[in-house]
């Protein structure tokens, strides 16, 4: 599917609350979030430990149910999804890049790269995945196993693994996380330019705020609440912004 039908927002999520456990032990990590991704924009997710970005990030993504609440990528609705369904629109529509690398040690770099396409039933096509290997700055270590890269490199095939699928949003959870400051800013130019140049739809979690200052805007979460937004903020107002978030947070702190 391409990007063209997702209308104005690529993916929205309406009242979503996601709470764990029972009783005295339950936890609310996301208490009625509404907020909408619209598509060809770059949004990151920032907020103070334990504030509910990841887990905003997987309910987005479909890799969470949420326990109420509706989350929409384009038309469909993911809640309503059978999991292999979702698996399947997972696989077709959505990227994903992590923190930690996940890739496969016994397979090469290209290998990686090419393992959605194969598991989607696709046979992949080499100058295919070589261009996106090109792309991340890997074009010559193709044939190196993840053991033989290093870290930024490894994430740096992530990268290419979930763009390999062109899809219509990425996710992000802290993917400059392992990067070098200079390696970083090459990734996050990347970013910038799937959407600015390809149209598509990235949403990331980060801490920094250099990293943030990419996007289009940056979301602020507080104990799985949105509390407020920037537009086109650079690093020092976002730092600014996520400073005063966080004195906030130790002054609710009972003694």
């Amino acid at each position: 599917m391409g990007i063209a039908d997702n209308g104005s927002g690529a993916v929205e999520l309406r009242s979503v609350s996601r709470r764990y456990g029972a009783g005295e032990s339950r936890v609310t990590a996301l208490d009625g979030v509404s907020l909408a991704f619209p598509a060809g924009t770059f949004t990151a997710v920032m907020g103070p430990s334990g504030s509910g970005k990841s887990t905003l990030l997987q309910c987005a993504a479909g890799l969470d149910r949420p326990t109420s609440g509706s989350v929409r990528l384009g038309g469909t609705e993911l809640t309503a999804l059978s999991e292999r369904r979702l698996t399947l629109l997972r696989r077709e529509r959505i990227g994903f890049v992590f923190q930690a690398f996940n890739l496969l040690p016994s397979l090469t770099a290209e290998q990686n790269v090419a393992l959605p396409l194969r598991l989607a039933g696709r046979r992949p096509r080499g100058a295919e995945v070589r261009e996106v290997l090109r792309r991340v700055g890997l074009g010559g270590r193709a044939r190196h196993r993840p053991s033989e890269l290093s870290g930024g490199q490894q994430q740096r095939v992530a990268l290419a693994r979930a763009l390999i699928t062109r899809p219509e949003v990425l996710f992000g959870d802290e993917p400059t996380g392992a990067l070098d400051s200079r390696t970083g800013r090459e990734v996050l130019a990347l970013l910038r330019g799937m959407v600015d140049d390809d149209g598509r739809t990235v949403v990331m979690v980060t801490h920094d705020p250099l990293a943030a200052s990419y996007a289009d805007r940056v979301v602020f979460l507080v104990d799985g609440r949105v509390h407020g937004e920037l537009a086109g903020a650079g690093a020092g107002e976002i730092a600014a912004r996520m400073a005063t978030l966080e004195a906030a947070e130790q002054e609710a702190v009972p003694c």
